[in-house]
């Protein structure tokens, strides 16, 4: 998991900050993939876009680790957003109707092959924060 690079810090007024999540998300990495997005949600303002473009494999391990940076997130008043979410993973949070709880940008098709309208890419900015 990495920040992403460009624009203003997470503390400024509307920043957000941007995670990238490369690689796995499964239950030998679910430990520290939990302590670096809490520390971002407890750390920063505005929403936490979690990149997932470079995301490989995932479990359900991983599936609850976003569930519950979700939930984190929402008790501070702030929003997790999903970017570049696989097909494969946008498939199973529309089978298991998460798409209805989390923000993700863009379109998110169904079994059945139609679309469902998500956010829309220009309604997040891409904006990066250092998290050390």
């Amino acid at each position: 998991m990495r920040p992403c690079t460009g624009g203003h810090p997470a503390g400024h007024p509307g920043g957000h900050a941007v995670l990238a999540v490369e690689g796995r998300l499964d239950v030998r990495t679910a430990a520290d993939a939990r302590a670096r997005l809490h520390q971002a949600v407890d750390g920063g303002a505005g929403d936490l876009v979690l990149d997932l473009g470079g995301l490989e494999f995932w479990d359900a391990t991983g599936l609850g680790v976003i569930m519950g940076t979700h939930r984190r997130a929402g008790r501070l008043g702030r929003r997790l957003v999903l970017r570049s979410v696989p097909p494969q993973l946008q498939r199973l949070l529309v089978a298991t109707r998460l798409h209805r709880i989390l923000a993700v940008e863009g379109v998110v098709a169904d079994p059945l092959g139609s679309t469902l309208a998500a956010l829309a890419p220009a309604a997040v900015q891409s904006v990066a924060a250092p998290l050390h």
